[in-house]
């Protein structure tokens, strides 16, 4: 068009945007990007000059304060995952994901990797993407997705029988992409037989805080997305990638990215450093543990503020509304007919604040959602990007901000476009 002026072209702007209508619908999607509450204190802390036009520290001497914020962040991230080594940060959960494959690569210099289909879809591609350059042709792929159970878990019989002596990973989700958490020690013990690793990719972190962490039942690589400690949702991104692994010095230099670490200086005053950087701009190209890489500072940054406001209690308090929450609304859309669990949770499978929602109806599903947009309401991923067969499916995502008359009206909601 045209040009404008400025006070034409801002109403103009305003008008357009008055089309957005998410902000004033309540959202129950999920999928690896969580509405969880974001205090205002993060989002003025990190608006912080000292932090926000903070550059990469390689000058210890004039960084000291990202440098301990890096390190905090570090330990946070190995208390969550319970390993004790962990890097800077990455992109976010995808690549965070195939960073650790490509890590377990190199560390058992094999080239197969097992992946179920519990993993995120995306995480997958992400992978796929990273190791096509490895390709000898066209047609070869190494890594090989296997199923998932019936319980919506991975299927951990056939991985195990899966694994071989050219397997370098087996990459599980924990919990499942689509809701459901496994009891994975019996895989991780079968790795570990067979000279493989486990890598363990977690989409929610606030599942960590009533689950028994990776690390503590044998995953040798946990990696994850810490969007939903650190940013709200805004148009699928920004995300921060967590990787942590096993205390072994191999292990710490095949670590992607950067380690910040605590020192001493000539006078013995406690400071910090970048004790390892194994990029593609410190060191050899053909040695570096990865060429693209890096650490999303200020996103690191107010994942260890948030972290820091909630303390282990509020962490715990937090995820016990999400559990309390999605138990609710899952039981009280059971009661309404046409509707059921697509995967079945049980005692061995219990989800944390996801669940998939087969609908049986005359309406097809797009239609249904539609008619739950205009009353209010955003009715779940659809789950036909994971599987066409479950085309008649949607995952539900509860989190703790979502409050008791939120979910009645969904229920009520729902049962208005039923009928």
């Amino acid at each position: 068009p045209a040009p404008v002026g400025e006070a034409r072209l801002m109403r103009h702007l305003k008008e357009i945007a008055k089309k957005n209508t998410g902000v004033e619908k309540i959202s129950f999607l999920g999928g690896g990007m969580y509405s969880h509450h974001i205090p205002p204190a993060v989002d003025q802390l990190i608006l912080r000059s000292e932090f926000y036009t903070a550059y990469t520290p390689y000058q210890p001497e004039v960084a000291q304060g990202t440098l301990l914020a890096i390190w905090e962040f570090q330990t946070m991230v190995s208390e969550l995952y319970g390993l004790p080594l962990s890097n800077a940060s990455l992109y976010d959960g995808a690549s965070a994901t195939a960073e650790g494959v490509l890590m377990a690569r190199r560390l058992t210099r094999r080239t197969g990797v097992l992946m179920s289909s519990c993993v995120h879809p995306q995480y997958r591609e992400t992978s796929h993407s990273y190791l096509k350059g490895s390709f000898e042709t066209e047609t070869e792929n190494p890594i090989q997705t296997l199923p998932m159970s019936e319980s919506g878990c991975a299927d951990i019989d056939a991985l195990i029988e899966a694994l071989t002596a050219e397997t370098a990973c087996v990459v599980v989700g924990y919990p499942s992409y689509v809701g459901p958490m496994a009891d994975l020690k019996r895989l991780a013990d079968a790795c570990h037989e067979q000279g493989a690793l486990l890598v363990v990719s977690v989409v929610e972190p606030y599942a960590l805080a009533l689950a028994e962490p990776p690390g503590a039942w044998g995953a040798d690589i946990v990696v994850g997305e810490g969007q939903p400690l650190a940013c709200p949702p805004q148009f699928g991104g920004p995300g921060v990638g967590l990787l942590a692994c096993r205390q072994d010095r191999k292990f710490l230099q095949q670590l992607p990215g950067r380690v910040c670490g605590e020192t001493v200086d000539k006078t013995g005053k406690r400071g910090w450093v970048l004790t390892l950087s194994t990029r593609e701009q410190h060191i050899r190209r053909e040695r570096a543990t990865s060429n693209i890489c890096t650490n999303q500072g200020l996103l690191a940054l107010a994942f260890a503020i948030r972290v820091s406001l909630l303390g282990k209690e509020g962490f715990k308090e937090v995820a016990t509304h999400c559990l309390s929450k999605s138990e609710y609304l899952k039981g009280e859309l059971l009661k309404l007919p046409g509707l059921s669990l697509r995967f079945k949770a049980n005692a061995e499978t219990p989800s944390f604040n996801e669940f998939a929602l087969r609908v049986e109806s005359e309406k097809s599903i797009a239609t249904l959602c539609n008619e739950l947009s205009q009353a209010g309401y955003q009715a779940g991923v659809p789950l036909a990007q994971l599987d066409e067969a479950f085309d008649d499916s949607r995952l539900i995502a509860v989190v703790e901000t979502h409050t008791k008359e939120d979910l009645d009206g969904f229920v009520a909601a729902f049962k208005a476009v039923l009928d």
